[in-house]
C-alpha cells in the first residue's frame, strides 16, 4: 500500500493519477525528412500539446543511423536548445554523422512527404522506418519482418518530462533486465515497473524497488530464439512500465537516445551491447577465490583469528576484507589507532601476502569536512551547492563529496589512495555508499529539487533528494546532480580503478555498490545488503544474471546473508550456491551471529566440497573471464543463452549456467530433499562423480536428490573442461597439474578452450601480451565396428605457457560408447602401453600419467573395437 507522508507527496500522487486518466501527451508531425546511405534525419513540429509537467518543446530533431551492421542509433532532441546527454568521455561513442548538414539540407517538405521513409542496408538485419502521418517510427528485423520497436503517435517532449511508448507483441516477447531491482522472476512479468534512480536502500525487505544501480537496457527474446537489445542511454531518473503488449518510458530530463542491437543470438546481443558501452574489465586471477568479510571485525586479532579458522578447517580463503571498522572515526584513508594501528595491521597484511592471500578494504566517497584539503587547494574538488562545497552527513559526520567529473578530483583521489597504500598495501578497494548516500535532511534550493513528474522513487514517489546529495548540487562545468546523479558510482569506480592501476601497475580489483551503463569497464558489483533468508537466496540468481547481461559479469551476493541471523542449514545451502557465483564473498552485519564457514561443521563440509569444485574449475572460470573481456559474454548465464530455441528455458531462474555448459541446480528451500531442475535436450553428466546422469531427446524437468552437503552441478555433453587440483589459495591451485574433462555429445564431439596469463597484468589477451590460448576439440569416427575418439589441441597463442611448467597429466572421457571388447590409446601417434595409465569405471574412461605440455599441440586417440 502506498504511504503518503506529506502534502507534497499527496500532490505528486494526484498529479500522476491525473496524467494516467487524461493522456499527458502531444503529437508531432514530420516537417521534413532527408537521408543518405546509413543515415536518416527528420524535423518534427509540435501539433497541439499540453501544459501538464510544463510546456512542450516545439521543434525536435530526429536522427537515425546504422552505426554498424548490428547497431542502430535513434536520437530525438530539442532542435533549438542543447540538452544534457551522457558525456563522450564517460561512454565514448560515434557522433551522429552529417547531422547538421542533413537537417538543414533541401529534404522533402511536409507537403511532398510520403507516408513513410525507410532506411536499411543489405548488410544489416535492422530496418528503420519513419511514419509521417501521424509521426511514429518502427524498427524491424529485415530477414523476418518482425517488428522490434514501434513507438506510438503520442510523443511527449518537455524540458523535464519525456514520454514514449512502444508496442510489443501481445504474446511471444520475453523481456529481461532493466534495473537494478530485486525481482521474483528473471523474465519480466506483465505490469512490472522499474524506477531508474540510484538509491541507498536496505534492500532485504524490498521487491520491485529501485536500488543502487541504473541500467535502462533490456533484451527481448522472440519465439524461435531470435534476440535483440534496446538501450535508452539517459542518466536522468525515469519510470519504465512493461505492460506485456507495450513498454512505456517516462523520463525527467535529457534526450531520447535509443540504441538497438540486432543479435540475433543472446550472446550476440551482449557482444554488440558491450562493444558500445565498453567491454568488462579483466579481473585479477586471485579475485576468483573465496573472500571473507564482516562489518564488525573488532581488531587485527579478530582478522587473524578468522584467517586461522579457515586454515584449521582446510577451507579455501583467498582474501580477508575490512569494512569501516578499520578506520579512525570512519574516515577514508585512516586507521583506528587502537584496534587497527599500522604497527599491527601492516605485519598482518605482509603475512597474508607471504601466504599468497590478499587484503581488501572499504572506502566511501565522502571526505570528512575537517580532513579536506585547504580551501585554496580544494577549489573544484567537491560538489557545490549555492556557490560553496555542499556539506552532507554520513558515517564520519559532516562531509564533502568528491566531484569525480573534475579531472583534478581523480588526481586527488589517486594521490590519497597511493598515500594510504604506502602504509597498508591493500590489494583491492571496495567502493560503498556511492549512490551517493547522504544522511542529512535537505532544504529546497531551486526547481531541480522537486521535479514536476515524481518518479516512483523507493516505491512511494519519494523526492529525488531522499538519502542522497540534493539534486540541485552542481558538478564540474556546471552539470547538475539532477542530470548526473546516476553517474556518480561509475565515475568513482573509474577514478578508483585508474588510481590502483597507476599505483600498482597491476590489474585492479574494484567492487562498487552503485553502477550505471558501462560500469563493467572498471568494477565488479554485488547485490548489496541482502538478508539471511531463503527467498533472498533464491532472488540472488536473478540479480546476478541481470548483472551479467548489463556488462558486469563479476557479480555476487553476500553468502549466508548480510542482515539478520542465519542458520546452519541456510548457510550450508548458500555456500553450495555461492561457490558458483562469479564473485564469491561471505559478508555479514556486525550485530548478527558469526557465520564464517567453519563455525558449523556441516557448513564447513559443504564449503570444502563446493569451494573445492570451484577451485578445481578455476582454469575454466578464468577462461570465461577472458571471454567476457573480449566478447562481453556473461560468466553466469541464463539457460536460454545456450539453448535459445528451447522456449522452456526462457522462464528458468532457479538454475543457471557457468559459461556454455556447466549447469548449477541449487537447493533454495528449507528442508528440501529434492530439487526440481530443468534439463535441455542432450547428455548431462554429474560433475561430482562424472556419472551419465541424464540423457534427453527433448528438454524436461527432472527431480534430483538434494544431498545435504552439495548442490547438483552437471556438465552438458559437447564440452571440454580444463581443470586443476584444488588448493587453499588460487596460487596453490595454479601450480598443480591440469586435467581435461571431455564430455561427449551424442554425436561424439566436444570442444573447449583454456586461457592462461600471469593473472595480474593490466591487459588480458592484448596484442603483444604475454598469454596463452589453447582450443581443444574432440571427434568420433566409426569405421566397421572400430570406433576412434580423438582429442586434439590447437594453440592460438603461446607466449605465457613456455615460461611455466604447465602440463596436462590426465584426460577423462565421459560418454564413450558401451564397453568395448578392447581399446588402444595413442598419444601423439605412439601407443600408450604403460600399466595403470588407462582405466574405465562406470562408463568413465581415463588416461593418466601424461605429461602434455600446455602450449604444445597434441593428439590423443582412443581406438575401441566392438
Amino acid at each position: 500500500m502506498m504511504i503518503v507522508s506529506s502534502f507534497a507527496d499527496l500532490l505528486a500522487l494526484l498529479t500522476i493519477l491525473i496524467c494516467l486518466l487524461h493522456r499527458c501527451g502531444a503529437n508531432y508531425e514530420v516537417e521534413s525528412v532527408d537521408g543518405s546511405g546509413n543515415l536518416l534525419s527528420a524535423k518534427l513540429t509540435l501539433v497541439g500539446g499540453t501544459t501538464q509537467f510544463g510546456p512542450d518543446v516545439k521543434q525536435l530533431n530526429l536522427t537515425a543511423s546504422l552505426e554498424t551492421d548490428n547497431q542502430l542509433h535513434v536520437r530525438i532532441t530539442d532542435a533549438d536548445h542543447q540538452r544534457w546527454e551522457v558525456p563522450q568521455d564517460v561512454i565514448p561513442r560515434p557522433e551522429p554523422a552529417l547531422e547538421d548538414v542533413l537537417l538543414h539540407s533541401s529534404g522533402m517538405s511536409n507537403a511532398s512527404l510520403p507516408g513513410s521513409s525507410t532506411m536499411s542496408s543489405e548488410s544489416s538485419d535492422l530496418t528503420f522506418t519513419i511514419h509521417t502521418a501521424p509521426f511514429r517510427f518502427t524498427v524491424s528485423r529485415r530477414s523476418t519482418g518482425d517488428v522490434l520497436f514501434d513507438i506510438s503517435a503520442t510523443l511527449v517532449f518537455k524540458n523535464r518530462y519525456l514520454e514514449v511508448t512502444s508496442a510489443l507483441p501481445a504474446k511471444g516477447a520475453s523481456l529481461y533486465e532493466l534495473g537494478e531491482q530485486t525481482k521474483r522472476t528473471f523474465r519480466l512479468q506483465q505490469n512490472d515497473t522499474f524506477t531508474i534512480w540510484n538509491e541507498d536502500l536496505e534492500r532485504s525487505d524490498l521487491l520491485d524497488i529501485n536500488l543502487y544501480s541504473s541500467h535502462p537496457f533490456y533484451m527481448d527474446v522472440r519465439p524461435g530464439g531470435a534476440a535483440h537489445g534496446v538501450l535508452l542511454l539517459n542518466t536522468n531518473g525515469m519510470d519504465i512500465k512493461y505492460g506485456g503488449s507495450y513498454i512505456t518510458y517516462k523520463v525527467i530530463g535529457g534526450v531520447l537516445d535509443f540504441y538497438f542491437f540486432a543479435g540475433p543470438s543472446p550472446l550476440a546481443v551482449v557482444d554488440q551491447y558491450t562493444q558500445l558501452i565498453g567491454r568488462p574489465a579483466p579481473m585479477p586471477y586471485w579475485s576468483f577465490g573465496f573472500h571473507q568479510c564482516r562489518y564488525g571485525y573488532k581488531n587485527v586479532a579478530d582478522l587473524e583469528g578468522v584467517v586461522a579458522g579457515y586454515a584449521k578447517a582446510k577451507i579455501p580463503l583467498e582474501s580477508i576484507w575490512s569494512d569501516i571498522d578499520y578506520m579512525d572515526g570512519y574516515q577514508d584513508f585512516t586507521l583506528d589507532p587502537v584496534n587497527y594501528p599500522a604497527k599491527l595491521l601492516r605485519p598482518f597484511v605482509d603475512r597474508l601476502h607471504n601466504s599468497s592471500q590478499k587484503y581488501v578494504v572499504i572506502i566511501d566517497p565522502a571526505i570528512k569536512k575537517e580532513a579536506a584539503p585547504p580551501q585554496n587547494e580544494a577549489v573544484g574538488l567537491f560538489l557545490q551547492r549555492n556557490g560553496t562545497n555542499y556539506v552532507g552527513r554520513v558515517w564520519p559526520g559532516e562531509v564533502y563529496y568528491p566531484d569525480f567529473m573534475n579531472p583534478r578530483t581523480a588526481e586527488y583521489w589517486a594521490r590519497k589512495i597511493s598515500e594510504f597504500r604506502r602504509t597498508i598495501p591493500a590489494d583491492g578497494l571496495w567502493c560503498d555508499m556511492n549512490e551517493p548516500s547522504n544522511f542529512k535532511a535537505w532544504e529546497p534550493l531551486n526547481e531541480y529539487d522537486d521535479s514536476p513528474y515524481r518518479i516512483n522513487n523507493t516505491g512511494i514517489h519519494r523526492n529525488l533528494n531522499n538519502k542522497t546529495v540534493p539534486v540541485s548540487a552542481v558538478h564540474f562545468n556546471g552539470v547538475s546532480e539532477y542530470d548526473a546523479h546516476n553517474l556518480y558510482g561509475l565515475l568513482e569506480s573509474r577514478a578508483t580503478h585508474d588510481a590502483l592501476l597507476k599505483d600498482t601497475a597491476r590489474r585492479p580489483f574494484v567492487l562498487s555498490r552503485a553502477t550505471f551503463v558501462g560500469s563493467g569497464r572498471y568494477t565488479a558489483h554485488w547485490t548489496g545488503d541482502n538478508a539471511a533468508r531463503w527467498d533472498e537466496l533464491a532472488h540472488s540468481i536473478n540479480t546476478i544474471l541481470n548483472s551479467g547481461l548489463f556488462g558486469i559479469p563479476m557479480m555476487g551476493a553476500d553468502i549466508c546473508g548480510f542482515n539478520g541471523n542465519t542458520t546452519q542449514e541456510l548457510c550450508s545451502r548458500w555456500i553450495q550456491l555461492g561457490a558458483f557465483y562469479p564473485f564469491a564473498r561471505a559478508h555479514a552485519e556486525k550485530t548478527t551471529v558469526r557465520r564464517e564457514l567453519y563455525v558449523w561443521e556441516p557448513t564447513a563440509q559443504s564449503a570444502r566440497k563446493a569451494l573445492g569444485m570451484r577451485y578445481r574449475m578455476l582454469p575454466y572460470i578464468y577462461t570465461l573471464m577472458f571471454e567476457a573481456h573480449t566478447t562481453g559474454a556473461p560468466i553466469a548465464r541464463p539457460l536460454f543463452f545456450s539453448y535459445p530455441q528451447d522456449a522452456d528455458t526462457y522462464g528458468v531462474d532457479r538454475q543457471f549456467l557457468l559459461g556454455r555448459g556447466v549447469l548449477v541446480s541449487p537447493v533454495l528451500e528449507a528442508g528440501a530433499t529434492t530439487v526440481d531442475a530443468y534439463f535441455p535436450a542432450g547428455r548431462w553428466f554429474s560433475l561430482h562423480d562424472h556419472s551419465p546422469a541424464i540423457t534427453l531427446q527433448t528438454g524436461k524437468r527432472v527431480t534430483l536428490p538434494a544431498p545435504t552437503d552439495s548442490a547438483n552441478v552437471h556438465l552438458a555433453g559437447g564440452n571440454i573442461l580444463p581443470l586443476q587440483q584444488p588448493g587453499l589459495t588460487t596460487s596453490a591451485t595454479r601450480q598443480s597439474e591440469f586435467h581435461l574433462l571431455v564430455a561427449l555429445a551424442e554425436n561424439g564431439t566436444a570442444r573447449g578452450e583454456l586461457f592462461l596469463d600471469d593473472g595480474e597484468s593490466p591487459e588480458m589477451g592484448g596484442m603483444g601480451g604475454n598469454w596463452t590460448l589453447v582450443r581443444f576439440s574432440c571427434n568420433t569416427e566409426d569405421s566397421k565396428g572400430i570406433i576412434t575418439t580423438t582429442v586434439s589441441s590447437h594453440v592460438v597463442q603461446n607466449s605465457y605457457a613456455p615460461s611455466q611448467t604447465l602440463v596436462i597429466g590426465k584426460v577423462i572421457f565421459m560418454g564413450l560408447p558401451s564397453p568395448p571388447k578392447g581399446f588402444t590409446v595413442y598419444v601423439n601417434g605412439v601407443e600408450l602401453k604403460a600399466a595403470g595409465t588407462k582405466s574405465r569405471t562406470n562408463g568413465v574412461f581415463s588416461v593418466s600419467g601424461l605429461s602434455l605440455v600446455i602450449g604444445q599441440q597434441f593428439e590423443i586417440k582412443v581406438v575401441m573395437s566392438h
